[in-house]
């Protein structure tokens, strides 16, 4: 048989070789986003069922199903393709077939391409209809930092040791050619964590601020009785920030927080602005409107991004909350026990949400100014004494 045939049908032959790795590549990748969507899908439907997380073990149950288990399927299914790279494989020698498999096809088309698509399917949740249950965020932001930190290198080290990766660019610096890097992949991890952790403080602020919208516009201010209790919306809000703040410690670290306050200099600091207003009956105090133009003067970026940590998430929540909060008292109009009213259930947020937060003075800021514009909106604005306040909070 003439030599150029022979040479043709070598060819055809690695070609056929080259075709079926790469195909099997490209099933196993297949089956690892179904294996991972099925994952995700049964955390999913777990939390729609469960009206409250009442197991403490679901969020590293959940966690560990993503990233644990994910990673060991990896591995197995770099096992089985490595068999096309077996000694006894009599085409596996050839140089330009083993690198066509090792680097194009399994790094870079299986492994690189599946961490490519995690972090793509976490970010596709953010536009998803009807939008999934909010605690789901939290998982995938705390996965998409466990691959960060340790899973994208542990498996480009696998990759690389299993299928000698390195004896490819021996010759040349390995950052020069065409491999993806480990802090490329690791930072697009990062990046679609933030955007994850973002997304969920918004939606858990925007549906705490729905219940204060609706708690604001739907009362009739004007004709409001003199307060005898703290409505019970603010004692719903205090209950969902509680639950909430217990949801991310089940995933993340408490965080730094500044230096707070006794109980005794935090009274005084949220009576002092009540009595300011309370001396004089109506709102004449010269110091008392440089103080509220000053609160007014303030920006608080509330939609700025979260660090990944209980105390800091759950303050881009109140954070939202109370700025709601703000914004709908601002388009009301008051009568005296109206105004009144809202004393009285911001006093009680302050007594519980501080310790919620990275700052309290965040707190005291949002809440005076609050105060200061239901004074502004208040058509006869004298407050009730801080005691008789503290009062009414405590048999709240």
């Amino acid at each position: 048989m003439p030599c150029h045939i022979i040479l043709n049908i070598f060819r055809n032959a690695l070609e056929i070789i080259s075709s079926a790795a790469r195909r099997q590549t490209k099933l196993h990748l297949a089956m690892l986003k179904a294996h991972f969507n099925d994952k995700l899908a049964t955390i999913r439907q777990s939390l729609v069922s469960l009206q409250k997380l009442n197991d403490n073990g679901f969020a590293t149950e959940s966690l560990n199903s993503l990233t644990s288990d994910v990673i060991e399927k990896v591995k197995g299914i770099l096992q089985d393709i490595s068999a096309f790279l077996e000694p006894e494989v009599s085409f596996s020698t050839k140089y330009t077939l083993r690198k066509s498999i090792s680097v194009d096809n399994v790094r870079e088309g299986l492994v690189v391409g599946f961490l490519h698509y995690l972090s793509s399917a976490a970010r596709s949740y953010t536009i998803s209809i009807p939008c999934p249950p909010a605690f789901l965020f939290l998982i995938m932001t705390k996965m998409c930092l466990e691959y960060q930190m340790s899973g994208v290198g542990y498996l480009l080290h696998l990759v690389d040791e299993m299928y000698e990766i390195n004896k490819y660019f021996e010759n040349k610096p390995k950052n020069s050619s065409q491999l993806s890097s480990e802090a490329e992949l690791a930072s697009d991890m990062h990046s679609t964590a933030q955007d994850l952790v973002n997304y969920y403080v918004r939606v858990e602020g925007l549906s705490i601020s729905q219940m204060l919208k609706k708690s604001v516009e739907t009362r009739d201010w004007l004709h409001s009785l003199e307060p005898r209790t703290v409505r019970a919306v603010m004692k719903r809000v205090v209950e969902e920030i509680t639950y909430v703040d217990s949801q991310v410690g089940e995933l993340f670290e408490e965080g730094l927080r500044t230096d707070r306050s006794s109980d005794s200099s935090r009274r005084t600091q949220m009576s002092r602005h009540i009595r300011a207003w309370s001396s004089g009956g109506t709102a004449t105090n010269t110091q008392t409107f440089s103080a509220i133009n000053r609160l007014f003067s303030e920006r608080i970026d509330i939609f700025s991004p979260v660090q990944f940590s209980r105390v800091s998430i759950t303050t881009g929540i109140i954070k939202i909350s109370l700025k709601t909060l703000l914004e709908c008292v601002r388009l009301r109009t008051f009568n005296r026990y109206g105004l009144q009213q809202v004393q009285v259930d911001i006093h009680y947020l302050q007594l519980y949400l501080w310790r919620f937060v990275s700052d309290e003075n965040l707190v005291h800021l949002l809440l005076d100014e609050i105060l200061s514009s239901s004074v502004h909106r208040c058509l006869n604005p004298v407050l009730m004494e801080p005691s008789v306040v503290e009062i009414i909070c405590e048999r709240g």
